[in-house]
């Protein structure tokens, strides 16, 4: 496989610059509209059959070849996340506010190096699908594209996503079957109390003094409901609750992420949440009400795609750059729902570099390690000719 490595090499800058070009121009989720144009165009001008539209920025490019049915769903996610970048590099965002703080721009980037190569030499025999994905940093943007018909009108026998890790070696593949990634849920509990007088508490509820004691409960869930043999997390990230201290307050917010990493323990925690939050408030004589924003489920690898994937990599890279005993992160990513709906696949990473005083992702001085362009490139191409082979 040196070849397609050696290949892919002669055109590393001309991708270098696509990424910094992507970088420059960062998009919200569901605003991807330029990040788009430029790969729906791109794709178009190899010989890509190119579909836009679903979960509304997203594009999907079909190469064919040969005569077989088989069929490979490979994936890049698109848009950036609402922080002011402080990386000082020369290419950093033009948009205040905007920037691509997890590697969205270049898991966009290696996908199209990779399709550009794939297309120029058509060493493959089937159909492949590169799918373009909004909206990761919600949590919902794969939802929105399987919902939309994603795998009933670009079937795949088997999907593959990637994403870049700061603090693991630069180059290096890791791989875990199963739980790789938590579940997500975004939970708002809104405290509904009596309001009065500061210094005449006993005439009303105090719905911040509720959200208190609701907050100390919810901590015992973990501890107390999960076995010590699961994972799981429930962070209250924000209590919204009056302004001037004189106040006894008749409303309150509170804003939760809750992670798991498996989908009983999830379904545990939100049942314990509703619970918890309901008697406590409901003991003080206040009321609640729990709205569930959004979730992802827990990312699970297929066994087969993902020895598939690790023995691809093996023979790519060899054996000392690549493992498959890659601890489980309580981060997520809805790469979750693709899997969910199709479960032969693997989501895999990618070293960023170790390096000390490396930033992490979501830092407002992160920067995707240029790189891992051309490595993960040859890997999405060596993965494709392989499950594709003539």
């Amino acid at each position: 496989m040196q070849h397609i490595m050696e290949t892919i090499s002669k055109t590393e800058q001309e991708f270098i610059d696509i990424r910094h070009q992507i970088h420059q121009h960062p998009e919200l989720g569901f605003e991807e509209h330029k990040t788009s144009d430029l790969v729906a165009s791109k794709l178009a001008q190899w010989g890509y059959e190119v579909h836009r539209g679903l979960a509304k920025t997203g594009v999907v490019g079909v190469l064919k070849n040969g005569t077989s049915d088989k069929k490979i769903g490979i994936r890049a996610d698109m848009d950036a996340l609402p922080i002011v970048e402080a990386s000082g590099k020369p290419w950093s965002s033009q948009t205040h506010g905007k920037f691509h703080g997890c590697g969205h721009d270049g898991h966009t980037t290696i996908l199209l190096c990779a399709a550009k190569y794939l297309a120029e030499t058509r060493n493959f025999d089937g159909t492949l699908h590169v799918i373009f994905q909004p909206a990761e940093e919600l949590l919902y943007g794969g939802k929105v594209m399987v919902d939309d018909g994603l795998f009933k009108q670009f079937p795949c026998d088997v999907i593959f996503g990637i994403h870049n890790m700061p603090g693991f070696k630069e180059g290096h593949f890791y791989f875990k079957t199963g739980a790789l990634m938590a579940s997500s849920d975004t939970i708002h509990i809104k405290i509904k109390g009596k309001g009065a007088h500061g210094a005449m508490p006993e005439r009303g509820i105090d719905a911040t003094l509720v959200a208190c004691y609701i907050g100390t409960a919810l901590q015992s869930i973990v501890s107390r409901n999960v076995s010590p043999f699961e994972q799981a997390v429930i962070t209250i990230g924000c209590i919204q609750s009056g302004e001037a201290p004189n106040v006894v307050n008749s409303d309150a917010l509170m804003k939760l992420t809750v992670r798991a990493l498996d989908n009983d323990t999830r379904a545990l925690l939100l049942k314990r949440i509703s619970e918890v939050a309901t008697s406590q408030a409901e003991s003080f004589g206040a009321s609640v009400e729990i709205e569930h924003v959004n979730g992802s489920p827990v990312l699970n690898n297929g066994a087969d795609a993902t020895k598939f994937a690790f023995d691809v990599a093996q023979k790519l890279v060899g054996k000392d750059r690549v493992h498959d005993n890659c601890h489980p992160f309580m981060g997520s990513e809805d790469f979750a729902f693709m899997l969910e709906s199709n479960p032969n696949g693997c989501y895999m990473i990618i070293g960023n570099g170790d390096e000390p005083g490396f930033c992490s992702v979501h830092n407002p001085g992160y920067d995707f390690n240029d790189n891992c362009i051309v490595t993960a490139a040859a890997y999405w191409v060596a993965l494709t000719e392989t499950y594709l082979s003539k």
